[in-house]
């Protein structure tokens, strides 16, 4: 799930980064792409994956 959602904030962040635009003064082409970046690293680490400690 977190794969998608980081392919979904990559391709937002590649339609500001072609078009130029930015959403006010925090929100831009880099913004996005750390989101992604951060979505994509909590996929790799496992986080989400349903797994579950037993006791």
């Amino acid at each position: 799930m977190l794969a998608i959602i980081a392919a979904i904030l990559f391709a937002i962040a590649l339609v500001f980064n072609l078009a130029g635009t930015t959403f006010g003064t925090h929100i831009s082409f880099d913004t996005f792409l750390v989101a992604g970046l951060l979505a994509l690293a909590l996929h790799l680490a496992g986080v989400g994956t349903g797994w579950r400690i037993r006791r």
